[in-house]
C-alpha cells in the first residue's frame, strides 16, 4: 500500500494561485472566499494548502469543520473554532466579552444581537495575534445553523480587517455560504492529463489496465483516484467502468478499511466521529487509534493532539458501520464528558435513549430554552421536538411538541411543516400548547380570525385559576390572542382579550402589557405606556430573542417609534437572510415597509416589499405578505398608478373579507382612499376612509385609524363636507393623539388648519408647518402646504401662496407623486405664475425660493425675515443665482423664471 501522507496537488495550479493571492490580499485588508466542489474533489487539500501558505507567511491559522452528526447542536461550530481563543476573551471590552460568553454558553444572559456578535468575533480574531489571521472552515455545509449564520455574516464584514476567511462547501449541498454573496473558487474534477499524472505519481507500478479502470470510474475525482487503486493489482481482473457512482465506491472502500481494524480501534473511532468537536476531541481519550492512523483514516493534529478524520466520508462510514447499540453506548459515554447542564450532555443522552425518559426530556427542554435565548431558535425547535419524543407523559409530549411547532410558525418561518396540527373547533379540548401552535399557524397564513379567537379563548379558559406564575407557552397564547384581536379589529375581540387577562388573575408580563396598550388600542391606551416603550427601545440592542425584538417593533408601529427600531429590525432581516429566524425577519420587512411609506422613502418601501414578498411567498405567510402588498399599493396610489392600487386593494379584500381580518380590509380601504384623493375623486375617498374611521372618528379597536386621520379630514374638506370635517377634527383633538408622536402632532395641527377660517387660517397653517420634526413626513407636509397655498390664493395672498405651492410641488416631485405635483402647479398657474424655465429648474430649492421672492418685489431684508436668513446671506445667494439664470439685475428675474411661450403676450 502506498504511503498515506498528503498526496501532491496535481492540476490545481489555477486554484492555488487564486487562493494564495487571496491570502496575500486578505492579510492586509481582510476578505472571504468559498471553495466549492463535489465530495472528494480536493477542497480540503486546497484549504490545507492555503493554511500552510498563510502559516508560512506568519499568519495565525484557526480551523473548524462542520460535522454531519452535530448539525443540530447550536453554536457547535463556533465552539470548535474559538476553542483555542477562550482564554483571550478576558482581553475584550465588556460588551464583546459578554456577547461571546453568552453565545458560547459560558455565561447566562440575553443573547447579543447579530451585529454585536459579529463585531465581537472580529474583535477577538483581530486581537488574537499581532499577525493577520486566517480562519478555515471545512465542510461548512454541515455546520449547525446558528454557527453558519454567524460565520456567513462575519465573512461578509471582514473587509478592512486583517482577517481572511475560507469556507469549503460541497456544491451540491445547500449552504448559507453559497447564499452570502461571497466570491467562490469553483473546483472541478481533474482533466484527463492531470488525473493520469496524479495516478502515475502515487501508483507508479499500477498496471495500465488498472489505471484505465480507475480513471474511468473516478471521473477526475482526486480522492477516488487515490483510494480506488488500493485493492487493484497485477492479477486483478479489469472490472466494468463507471458501474458504481464515485461516492458509493469511496464509501465501500472506506468501509472495507474500517472493517479490518481491531474492535477497540473501531469503538474509539466511533467516539471521535460522534463527538463532533473536531480537533478538540483528544487523542488521549482514544489510545487505540494507531491502526486507524496507519490506515490513513485519521491523523493526530501535531499541536492540539486532537483527532482529525481524513475525509468526511471516513467519519460517516465509521458511524454507518456501527450497530445501533454501539452508537448508543458511545453516546452515553460521550455524555459523561460534558457538564450535566450543557447542551452537548443533553444531546448525547437523547441520542442514546431508546425509550421515553422524563429526565432527559427535561434536560433537552432546558437546553432548548437556553438555545432560543442565545439567538438560535432553529436549534431550539430541534431540541424541543426531541424532548417531546422522549416525554413519557402525554401532556408533556404534547406541550413540548406544540411549543416547537409554535416557534416554527412564529419565528423560523416553518408554516409548511407537517408537525402543524389540524385544529377543529369541536371535539377534543384545546390545551394551551396545541392552541398556541395551531393559532400561530392560522394567524400567519391568514386564517379565519373568529375561529382563531375561539380556539385561543377555549384553551385559556381551561387553565386552572388563579395562576401561580406565568410560563412561556401561556404568555405566547395571550400574545397571539392579542395579535389576532388587533388583526380582527372588532370591539368584541378586543373586549374578550382584556376579560381573559382579568380572568387569569395574575398581572401579565410587562411586554404583554406594553403590546396591549401601544398596539391593540393605541389611540386610547398608549400614552401612559410610551415612557416604558421608549425605555425598551433604548435597550433593544441588548435583546436578541428574535421574537421579542420583533415585538418591540410591533409595539412601535402605530405610535411612530419605528425609526428608533430600524437598526434592530434590519438585524432581524440579516438574521433571516442568513437562514435564521425567517418569520421575525418577515415581520421586520413589514414594519420597515410601513415605516418607509409613512416617512416618504417610497423607493425603499418598494425594495423592502419586493424582497419581503419573496420570503412570504416561499413560506406561505399570507398575512404578512398582505402588509407588504399594502406598501406597494400605497406608493402606487400616491404616484397615480390607479390600476395597480386597485388590483392590490381588491386582492386584499378577496381573502381578508372571508376570513374576517378587519385590519387587512382597513389597509385596502386606505389604499383606495389615497388613490381616490390622488385622482381628485374626493367623495369616494371620504367614503373609503369612513370604512375605518367609523362609527366614530377614532374607534379604539381600530388602531390603523391613526394612519388615516389626515386623509379623513382632507377628503371631507375637499368633498365639501366641512361640518363633518370639523367634527372629525374635534374628535382628534379630544383624543389628544398629538401627544403620542410628532407625526400625530403634525396630523392634528394640519387637520385643524384645513378647517380653520378667517384670521385663524394663516396662524393654523404656520403653526403646523413650524412643528419640530415635520420634515420627517414629506408627503404629509407637502399636502399641508398644498392646502395652505390653495387657501392663500383664495385669500389673495398671491406671493405667499406661490411660495407654499412651489415648495409643495418640489416635494411631490421628489416623491415622484406626479398627479399631486401637477395639482400644485395648476394652483401656481392660477396665481398667475408661469411654469419655470429649464434654467430656473437648475437652481437649488433655497435659491429658487429667494429668486421667487425677489422677483415678487421683496427686499433682501424682507426675504431674510421671511426665510430666517440674514440680508447678507440673501445677497450672496442672489449673486450666485444671477449667472445661472443669465441675468444681471433683479428686474430681469421674473422673466428669467418664466417658461417663454410663443402665445404669451
Amino acid at each position: 500500500m502506498p504511503g498515506r501522507g498528503s498526496p501532491p496537488l496535481v492540476g490545481r495550479e489555477r486554484e492555488l494561485r487564486l487562493l494564495h493571492a487571496f491570502v496575500d490580499e486578505a492579510a492586509v485588508d481582510g476578505g472571504a472566499r468559498v471553495i466549492a466542489g463535489e465530495a472528494g474533489v480536493g477542497k480540503t487539500a486546497l484549504a490545507d494548502s492555503a493554511a500552510d501558505y498563510a502559516a508560512g507567511r506568519g499568519m495565525r491559522v484557526l480551523r473548524a469543520a462542520g460535522v454531519e452528526f452535530e448539525a443540530e447542536v447550536g453554536f457547535a461550530g463556533l465552539h470548535q473554532l474559538l476553542a483555542p481563543l477562550l482564554t483571550e476573551l478576558a482581553g475584550l471590552n465588556p460588551t464583546y466579552r459578554r456577547a461571546l460568553a453568552v453565545t458560547l454558553g459560558i455565561e447566562d444572559g440575553p443573547a447579543p444581537d447579530r451585529l454585536t456578535l459579529v463585531n465581537s468575533l472580529v474583535a477577538l480574531l483581530t486581537g488574537a495575534s499581532d499577525a493577520p489571521v486566517l480562519v478555515v472552515v471545512d465542510d461548512a455545509h454541515w455546520l449547525d445553523q446558528a454557527s453558519a449564520s454567524a460565520l456567513a455574516t462575519l465573512a461578509r464584514r471582514l473587509k478592512g480587517n486583517q482577517v481572511a476567511f475560507i469556507a469549503a462547501v460541497r456544491s451540491e449541498e445547500p449552504s448559507l455560504f453559497h447564499q452570502a454573496g461571497i466570491d467562490e473558487i469553483a473546483v472541478a474534477p481533474l482533466d484527463d492529463p492531470s488525473a493520469e499524472m496524479l495516478m502515475a505519481t502515487i501508483f507508479p507500478r499500477l498496471p495500465q489496465r488498472a489505471v484505465r479502470t480507475v480513471l474511468g470510474e473516478a471521473q477526475g475525482n482526486p480522492l477516488a483516484l487515490i483510494e480506488l487503486p488500493v485493492p487493484l493489482g497485477d492479477d486483478s481482473p479489469e472490472p466494468p467502468i463507471a458501474r458504481t457512482p464515485v461516492g458509493r465506491r469511496l464509501r465501500q472502500h472506506f468501509e472495507r478499511l474500517i472493517g479490518t481494524l481491531p474492535a477497540a480501534t473501531r469503538a474509539q473511532l466511533l467516539h471521535a466521529a460522534l463527538d463532533g468537536s473536531g480537533d478538540v476531541f483528544p487523542a488521549a481519550s482514544a489510545p487505540d487509534l494507531g491502526p486507524a492512523e496507519r490506515a490513513g483514516l485519521v491523523r493526530i493534529h501535531p499541536l492540539t493532539r486532537g483527532v482529525q478524520f481524513r475525509h468526511p466520508l471516513t467519519r460517516s462510514s465509521v458511524v454507518e458501520l456501527a450497530t445501533d447499540e454501539e452508537r448508543r453506548i458511545a453516546h452515553r459515554e460521550l455524555a459523561d464528558r460534558y457538564p450535566a447542564d450543557s447542551e452537548r450532555h443533553a444531546w448525547h443522552l437523547a441520542a442514546a435513549a431508546i425509550a421515553p425518559d422524563e429526565q432527559i426530556a427535561r434536560l433537552l427542554e432546558d437546553a432548548a430554552l437556553r438555545s432560543k435565548r442565545r439567538g438560535d431558535p432553529v436549534g431550539a425547535i430541534g431540541l424541543l421536538m426531541r424532548s417531546a419524543e422522549l416525554s413519557p407523559g402525554q401532556d408533556d409530549h404534547h406541550r413540548r411538541a406544540m411549543f416547537a411547532t409554535y416557534l416554527g410558525a412564529d419565528v423560523t418561518g416553518d408554516l409548511v411543516n407537517p408537525r402543524i396540527p389540524a385544529v377543529s373547533e369541536g371535539g377534543r379540548s384545546h390545551t394551551v400548547a396545541t392552541a398556541v401552535a395551531a393559532a400561530a399557524y392560522m394567524v400567519n397564513s391568514g386564517g379565519d380570525a373568529d375561529a382563531i379567537h375561539r380556539v385561543l379563548l377555549s384553551a385559556l379558559r381551561s387553565v386552572p385559576k388563579p395562576l401561580a406564575e406565568w410560563n412561556e407557552p401561556l404568555a405566547e397564547i395571550v400574545y397571539v390572542l392579542m395579535a389576532n384581536g388587533s388583526f380582527g379589529s372588532r370591539a368584541d375581540l378586543v373586549a374578550d382579550y382584556w376579560n381573559a387577562l382579568d380572568e387569569l388573575g395574575l398581572e401579565p408580563p410587562e411586554n404583554l402589557q406594553l403590546l396591549g396598550h401601544t398596539f391593540l388600542e393605541s389611540a386610547t391606551r398608549a400614552q401612559e405606556w410610551l415612557p416604558v416603550l421608549d425605555a425598551a427601545i433604548a435597550a433593544i440592542d441588548d435583546e436578541f430573542d428574535t421574537a421579542r425584538a420583533a415585538r418591540l417593533g410591533i409595539a412601535s408601529m402605530y405610535v411612530d417609534r419605528t425609526a428608533a427600531c430600524r437598526p434592530a429590525l434590519w438585524r432581524l432581516v440579516d438574521h433571516g437572510r442568513a437562514g435564521g429566524a425567517i418569520a421575525s425577519a418577515i415581520k421586520a420587512f413589514a414594519l420597515l415597509g410601513f415605516d418607509a411609506v409613512l416617512t416618504g422613502d417610497w423607493d425603499a418601501a418598494l425594495r423592502i416589499a419586493d424582497e419581503g414578498l419573496n420570503y412570504t411567498d416561499r413560506h406561505h405567510y399570507r398575512l404578512l405578505g398582505g402588509f407588504l402588498r399594502y406598501a406597494q399599493a400605497m406608493v402606487a396610489a400616491a404616484r397615480g398608478d390607479d390600476e395597480l392600487a386597485r388590483r392590490i386593494a381588491t386582492e386584499l379584500v378577496s381573502w381578508g373579507a372571508p376570513n374576517r381580518i378587519g385590519f387587512v380590509l382597513q389597509l385596502s380601504a386606505h389604499v383606495s382612499a389615497v388613490a381616490a384623493l390622488t385622482r381628485g375623486d374626493y367623495k369616494v375617498a371620504y367614503g373609503h376612509v369612513l370604512e375605518v374611521c367609523s362609527p366614530e372618528t377614532l374607534p379604539s379597536y381600530k388602531p390603523a385609524a391613526l394612519w388615516m386621520l389626515f386623509d379623513l379630514v382632507e377628503s371631507a374638506v375637499r368633498a365639501g363636507r366641512m361640518e363633518n370635517a370639523r367634527a372629525h377634527v374635534a374628535d382628534i383633538c379630544a383624543a389628544h393623539v398629538a401627544k403620542i408622536s410628532p407625526r400625530l402632532a403634525l396630523v392634528t395641527a394640519g387637520a385643524e388648519a384645513l378647517v380653520a377660517t378667517g384670521d385663524d387660517v394663516t396662524r393654523a397653517f404656520e403653526a403646523a408647518l413650524a412643528l419640530p420634526g415635520a420634515i420627517g413626513w414629506p408627503f404629509l407636509v407637502a399636502r399641508i402646504r398644498l392646502g395652505y397655498g390653495e387657501r392663500l390664493r383664495r385669500m389673495k395672498s398671491t406671493s405667499e401662496a406661490r411660495r407654499q405651492l412651489m415648495m409643495a410641488a418640489e416635494a411631490f416631485d421628489s416623491l415622484r407623486a406626479v398627479p399631486w405635483a401637477a395639482r400644485a402647479r395648476g394652483e401656481l398657474r392660477a396665481t398667475g405664475w408661469v411654469v419655470e424655465s429649464p434654467a430656473a429648474q437648475a437652481l437649488t430649492p433655497q435659491e429658487r425660493e429667494i429668486a421667487a421672492l425677489a422677483a415678487a418685489g421683496l427686499t433682501n431684508k424682507q426675504i431674510g425675515e421671511r426665510l430666517y436668513l440674514s440680508p447678507r446671506t440673501v445677497s450672496a445667494h442672489l449673486y450666485h443665482l444671477f449667472p445661472k439664470l443669465g441675468v444681471t439685475s433683479r428686474a430681469a428675474l421674473r422673466d428669467a423664471l418664466r417658461e417663454q411661450r410663443s402665445d404669451q403676450v
